[in-house]
């Protein structure tokens, strides 16, 4: 699978994929990025891509011609390039999301700057807008890379095990149970007694439980929904 970054700041976003688990999957050839900065693209005498807002307001927007001009290179020759644009004012993006474009062949990954992106762009380029969340960041640089990571992790072969998908938060209607390690005691804290015991069935409801209640605790719109969806 390709990713594309359309980004003034490259190497915001290069570094993260020098290490671990997304630096094998490229060593692998499980996926691949490259980059395109719309300064490469624009027009303008004095090399600049932003503007002050049409109708007053604090701060610059990032103009249309080199955004526009940057995305019509990269889809002239990749036709079927998924163009996301990331955004606070957008749909939140979520687990389903990083499985289904997972699928795709070519995501393409557009960060704004400054106070965003002339929305003239965003109407005509974008198959899909996503939020991280109710925040907001320097730039999109970031969120992309959020996207990127989760997106990432859902490709064929990418994660060693892919059993590890399967047992995290998200996969159900529940947020991720607690999980332990060695020692068994660790300054006066004790694992679960239960998980010492090797009765694989009841740390299975032992786990279901857990879950349900820190589902409940931290995100009780989640755990409304899964109670209504197991009724």
């Amino acid at each position: 699978m390709h990713f594309s970054f359309v980004t003034l700041f490259p190497n915001l976003i290069k570094g993260y994929f020098s290490e671990s688990i997304l630096k094998r999957a490229i060593e692998d050839e499980k996926i691949s990025i490259d980059f395109y900065n719309p300064r490469d693209f624009t027009t303008d005498k004095h090399n600049r891509v932003d503007a002050p807002m049409i109708g007053g307001g604090a701060g610059m927007l990032m103009t249309p011609q080199p955004l526009m001009d940057t995305l019509y290179a990269i889809k002239k020759n990749s036709p079927n390039a998924h163009v996301v644009f990331v955004s606070p004012v957008a749909k939140r993006f979520t687990q389903n999301d990083a499985k289904r474009l997972a699928k795709k062949e070519h995501v393409v990954f557009v960060s704004g700057r400054y106070e965003g992106i002339d929305e003239r762009v965003i109407e005509t380029q974008a198959d899909e807008l996503f939020s991280i969340g109710d925040f907001i960041l320097t730039g999109g640089e970031l969120a992309s890379l959020v996207l990127c990571d989760a997106v990432s992790r859902n490709v064929k072969d990418v994660l060693g095990n892919s059993d590890s998908l399967s047992m995290e938060s998200f996969e159900s209607s529940l947020l991720e149970a607690p999980s332990f390690t060695k020692p068994k005691n660790y300054e006066g804290n004790q694992v679960v007694s239960e998980f010492l015991k090797g009765n694989h069935s009841k740390i299975t409801d032992l786990k279901r439980g857990l879950a349900l209640c820190k589902t409940k605790y931290f995100r009780p719109d989640l755990y409304k929904k899964g109670i209504t969806h197991e009724k």
